[in-house]
């Protein structure tokens, strides 16, 4: 098994956390990753919407692994009228995962604005005792407040914001003991993983056996990511979180292959390949079935109607769409058996 290289792995999930990319805006996101293919000197095509494909070689037989580089984030829905934002959600983002957050608002006049997400009221110390435990709704009781000297909605409308300007939450990226915390582990550690086999197979000019491509889409948390691929390929595995909690066997130390989730069952097929490699090369690997609210990017494929055999893996991960927790045994495990699938 080639080795991991886990501070290159590392330092692209910094570089990826850094740039913001709630679903929908994604031309950054984009930009960096088309500069990084550059650098490694893959070929790459960009599709219309948004997506990267990026074609790593090999012959025959088409496998397409796919990872996604959108987050989930909020929208301005209005400007209230004390100046701060009534907003909603975009993807999978609750309120008790965001309050108290600190955010970026994107104005489509290019302004990026400062703020942080509340409760109203805000204050604990002036707020009626039945008030003090809702959990909140973003349409009632909680707001985005910018760090602006904003008293109307006139004076906010003033900075260029208005409705339909997105908002991402700061990513909060630490690194410690192994651990890594953060938004959006989901799935850009995924995608750090991905770069991090395709460094490997040109730093050591290694031969693929296989035709490969790669996907990094724009548009998973909100599902319709990987609706379009190469008509050739065969085989789909995407690379994604697997979410930890009761009744779960995933680990944050270990990669998971998917048996079901909330829609489809994997293919049997496909499945079995990927358990027989990780056992061959005594890769920390377990089953999972995610229900009642997960899907991947296979989804909408199976759902299109393609013809290919789908497959998925992750590294454990607490927390899902908050403030993620995964550990680094955990992506390793998932680079080894991707790597090895793909050299099998």
């Amino acid at each position: 098994m080639q080795a991991f290289d886990e501070k290159y792995c590392l330092e692209t999930l910094k570089e990826l956390l850094k740039t913001d990319s709630t679903t929908g805006q994604y031309e950054e996101i984009q930009e960096l990753i088309c500069s990084m293919l550059d650098e490694l000197g893959y070929p790459y095509e960009v599709t219309h919407k948004g997506g990267v494909i990026v074609d790593l070689g090999g012959e025959g037989d088409p496998l397409l692994v796919t990872a996604h580089v959108d987050d989930i984030g909020l929208m301005v829905r209005h400007i209230n009228a004390d100046g701060t934002l009534n907003v909603c959600p975009i993807g999978g983002l609750y309120p008790f995962y965001s309050v108290m957050e600190n955010v970026r608002v994107y104005s489509r006049d290019g302004s990026v604005h400062t703020g942080m997400v509340c409760r109203t009221p805000n204050s604990i110390h002036v707020t009626e005792e039945e008030l003090r435990k809702e959990i909140g709704d973003f349409r009632k009781n909680v707001c985005v407040v910018l760090d602006e000297p904003v008293k109307s909605a006139a004076e906010t409308a003033a900075l260029g914001i208005s409705t339909g300007d997105i908002i991402a939450l700061d990513p909060r990226p630490v690194f410690e003991n192994g651990y890594i915390k953060s938004h959006f582990i989901d799935d850009k550690a995924a995608a750090a993983i991905l770069f991090t086999i395709m460094r490997l197979l040109r730093k050591e000019e290694i031969e693929l056996y296989r035709k490969v491509y790669y996907y990094f889409a724009m548009y998973e948390e909100i599902g319709h990511g990987t609706t379009y691929m190469p008509r050739d390929v065969r085989d789909m595995i995407a690379v994604d979180i697997a979410p930890t909690g009761p009744q779960q066997n995933s680990d944050e130390r270990k990669v998971t292959i998917f048996a079901k989730d909330s829609r489809f069952p994997y293919h049997w097929g496909l499945t079995n390949e990927l358990r027989d490699t990780a056992e061959e090369n005594g890769i920390d690997y377990v089953m999972d079935v995610f229900t009642p609210h997960y899907g991947t990017d296979c989804d909408p494929v199976i759902s299109a109607g393609y013809d290919v055999r789908h497959a998925a893996i992750g590294f454990g991960t607490a927390n899902s769409h908050g403030y993620e927790r995964t550990h680094v045994e955990g992506l390793r495990n998932t680079y080894e058996l991707l790597l090895a699938y793909i050299l099998k």
